[in-house]
């Protein structure tokens, strides 16, 4: 099993970072709607919410990127989960509230027509992608990740690593 865990942490942030850099780069292209999807979950003040609809997509194409490098791993693995639970938290309570929206995950969102909203997919895919990014963040080791190449052995490690 240990052997698998550097390809399951390839395979998690390799998926995790390809979809917050579509998702980012999607939004990025209509950032009127990004602020309108926002605005649908009735979640946040308007103002906040048209300022999270432009920011998002900012914050999910550098994200993505630093995934897909393998770059600070462990800490944009955690920003990634909690990204996602909030995704998930802001389906739920729409779905909770009887709002019928697009959640605008990859672009668009916003007021759809009633009974054609279907949160159970998106729901499920944001929490399959909040464990991709716990498990980054418990186990950040993973092929081909420059991650790798930032090791700061503290003087005792690098003494043991010699005395091996």
């Amino acid at each position: 099993m240990t052997a698998l865990k550097p390809w399951i942490g390839l395979i998690s942030r390799l998926t995790l970072g390809g979809v917050l850099l579509a998702a980012g780069l999607l939004k990025f292209q209509e950032l009127d709607k990004s602020q309108m999807a926002v605005r649908a979950f009735e979640l946040l003040p308007v103002g906040f919410a048209n300022f999270m609809g432009i920011v998002l997509p900012f914050a999910e194409i550098g994200m993505g990127i630093l995934l897909i490098l393998g770059a600070g791993t462990r800490f944009i693995g955690l920003a990634g989960a909690v990204l996602m639970l909030a995704f998930s938290f802001g389906i739920s309570w729409a779905w909770a509230r009887g709002l019928s929206i697009d959640c605008g995950c990859f672009g668009g969102g916003g007021p759809v027509e009633p009974g054609t909203a279907n949160y159970l997919p998106k729901l499920l895919r944001d929490l399959g992608l909040a464990v991709m990014g716990i498990y980054l963040f418990l186990l950040p080791q993973s092929k081909f990740a420059l991650d790798k190449f930032a090791t700061h052995d503290t003087p005792d490690q690098k003494e043991s690593k010699d005395e091996q």
